[in-house]
Order: C-alpha cells, then structure tokens, then sequence
C-alpha cells in the first residue's frame, strides 16, 4: 500500500503538523503522488528551507505556476523569508492553490528539529481550508529525557505528567498526542529498527486515533 493511501491522502489539501519528520514525509508524499500523474504543491504556513531536487518558485502569478505545474507535475511555491535561505507561505490563497493542483501538501508546524514536540496556543498553523490533518512524531525521542528530545519540553513535560529530566515512555508519547488532538490520522515515523517499531507499534495502540508505523528513511511504513 502507497504511504499516501496509508494515510489516507485525498485530493485538496493536506496539513501535516507535529515533528519527526514533516518535511521528508511532504517529500514523500509529493514524490509519490506525482509520479501517479497528479499535479502537486508543497508550500508552508510557517518557514521551510528548499526542499533538495524539487523545483520551486517564488511566483504570486497563477498562470505561472500552472504552467511549472504542467511541466514539473510537483512544484514547491513560497515567497523568501528574508536572508534566512527558507520559504514562507505562497502569494497565493491557500484556497486559489487547490483549484491549481491536485494536491496541496502543507508543513503547517516547526520543531526545531526535535523528534517530539508539545503546542503553544497558537500553534500549529493549520489552515483553515485543509481537508486532513497529519500529525508526525519521532520514536526517537523514546527513551531519552523530555529535556533532550522535545520542543517546548515544558509544556510536553507538563502534557505527559513527567518531569522535564524523566525519560519519554510510549506511554508518555501517548498521553500527550491524545491530549493535543492535533491529528486525524498519526504518523509514528523513525522507527527505523526492530526496536524502535516495538515503541512505535505500543504508541499506535495507546492512541485514539489511526496511526501509521515505520520509517521514511527508508520506505518502510504500515498501518498499525
């Protein structure tokens, strides 16, 4: 089974959230549904570097980007946050996007590149168009302290009923994915050996929602 059908990918637009590997999943997607024939656009609500062998434009212009579309099939659209080298949100309405492609893959979150995180209010920054909402974490963070693997570990310490030096548990995992109900469906991503798919596969089962295992490094996913 496609990772998108996994997730239960549908045409519009997609927000993924949450941490451990938003990007590479977008890559993913984006790569595999446009090998399919479909027209694709990887964009953000937040700031997000280039994405490595996808073509990207900075272009406000709808006729432009359709024409990139029809040539390239997958098209990453931001406009330049300054002289950071990353992408802000398109000059184009997320709505306006939607009627251009297939599929709008949207990294809607930020962390920092840790494997978990827990929310401020205002976070993520879903738009309000999208139609699924994904949320990723990183089973790396297992087994390592609050302190060490989580963005805002105080917060997520707080969320887990632990303290910031304690050691995530699957249980832990758990308790805060289900207290943020950031997603519809689950992304267990990073489980990239046999134990590590053991942690993953104890999350899924402690949630309240579907969830899918594996890891994107190396292609391997399933639904748990």
């Amino acid at each position: 089974m496609e990772l998108a059908e996994q997730l239960g990918i549908l045409p519009g637009i997609t927000a993924v959230v949450g941490s451990g590997g938003k990007t590479t999943l977008l890559c993913a997607l984006g790569e595999g549904l446009s090998a399919g024939g479909a027209a694709v656009i990887l964009c953000t609500t937040t700031k997000i570097y280039p994405f490595a062998g996808i073509f990207g434009t900075d272009t406000a212009d709808e006729a432009v980007l359709t024409r990139l579309l029809r040539a390239h099939r997958l098209v990453c659209a931001g406009l330049p946050a300054g002289d950071s080298g990353k992408l802000t949100a398109p000059g184009i309405p997320m709505a306006r996007l939607a009627r251009l492609a297939d599929y709008v893959l949207v990294e809607a979150d930020g962390a920092h590149g840790r494997p978990l995180k827990a929310h401020a209010p205002w976070e993520p920054a879903v738009p309000p168009e999208a139609e699924r909402v994904v949320c990723a974490a990183g089973v790396l963070g297992i087994g390592r302290p609050i302190a060490e693997c989580a963005h805002r570990p105080e917060r997520y310490a707080a969320l887990a009923g632990a303290a910031e030096d304690e050691t995530v548990t699957p249980e832990m995992a758990a308790r805060v994915l289900r207290a943020e109900r950031l997603g519809e469906i689950y992304l267990l991503n990073q489980a990239d050996g046999p134990e590590e798919l053991a942690a993953a596969r104890r999350v899924a089962a402690l949630l309240d929602a579907p969830a899918v295992c594996g890891s994107l490094r190396k292609g391997e996913t399933v639904r748990c």
